[in-house]
């Protein structure tokens, strides 16, 4: 027993300060880090660097700073850097096998990073999501849905899938359809429905709305009513536009068609 206390001693006089030393690398390492990254950011804010580009920059420039902080803490401890980078490159395979996808999305975040098919802020759909990108970093993009949940989304999929970005263009269309009786006056009906989509104050001036017959329909004279609206407005003008046109048709007496229910008696 006296020989193990004793030994026990010997090592903690011989690693106590090397573990205090590298918890105090450790600590205050991560502290530079973080004035580093946040120092870093306000640089490219300044220099006018896209934000989507800011973020992804500060995230692969924090794992960097950390990997190295890693490596001088476990240096500090008395692990041979030559070993330990040994036993890195040994290991090397296996990792990569095993973080396929992980490197996938690494690759993926690159990618976007370069072609930049969507930036933060716009309104995407993608992997069957669709919702306002907050965030693109290293491995995943964050998007916020219109019912304000959260989606995250691997950079490999995202970028090696359909994107539709619907803020690009900075305007989209609204595509609706409205049907009247066969009855209706086509060119009042007309009138009517354009008159709706010019006094809404957040359908677009340029490019023009427009009304026109689409379809002749079973039980029904279909008009395809096309707004345009900037991206934020889309939904606005959306339901706006639906409510309006209801309550136009009915001041203009012009019947909506629904389906009757007619019941047929057997005579005999």
């Amino acid at each position: 027993m006296e020989k193990y206390i004793d030994k026990i001693k010997e090592l903690l006089i011989d690693y106590t300060p090397k573990v205090l030393t590298a918890l105090a690398i450790l600590i205050v390492g991560l502290f530079i880090i973080r004035l580093i990254v946040n120092m870093s950011k306000r640089v490219m804010r300044k220099q006018g660097i896209d934000e989507t580009l800011q973020k992804f920059l500060g995230n692969l420039l924090s794992w960097t700073l950390k990997v190295l902080l890693f490596v001088t803490v476990i240096a500090k401890l008395g692990v041979a850097t030559t070993s330990f980078a040994a036993i890195i490159g040994a290991a090397g395979l296996a990792i990569g096998l095993a973080l396929q996808g992980s490197l996938s999305n690494f690759a993926g975040g690159a990618l976007i990073m370069i072609f930049k098919p969507f930036k933060v802020g716009d309104l995407i759909e993608a992997q069957g999501e669709l919702g306002v990108v907050k965030e693109i970093q290293i491995f995943t993009t964050q998007l916020t849905t219109p019912e304000n949940k959260r989606v995250i989304i691997p950079n490999g999929a995202l970028s090696n899938g359909n994107i539709v970005n619907y803020s690009a263009e900075g305007k989209l269309r609204v595509d609706l359809t409205f049907g009247v009786s066969y009855d209706a006056d086509i060119k009042q009906t007309k009138n009517v429905l354009m008159n709706v989509l010019t006094s809404h104050p957040k359908v677009l001036k340029d490019p023009a709305p427009s009304v026109d017959v689409s379809e002749l329909a079973d039980s029904s004279v279909n008009f395809a009513v096309r707004p345009w609206a900037d991206v934020a407005d889309y939904w606005d003008v959306y339901f706006g536009i639906h409510e309006n046109v209801k309550i136009a048709l009915d001041e203009a007496g012009i019947e909506i068609p629904y389906p009757h229910a007619v019941e047929i008696q057997k005579q005999g």
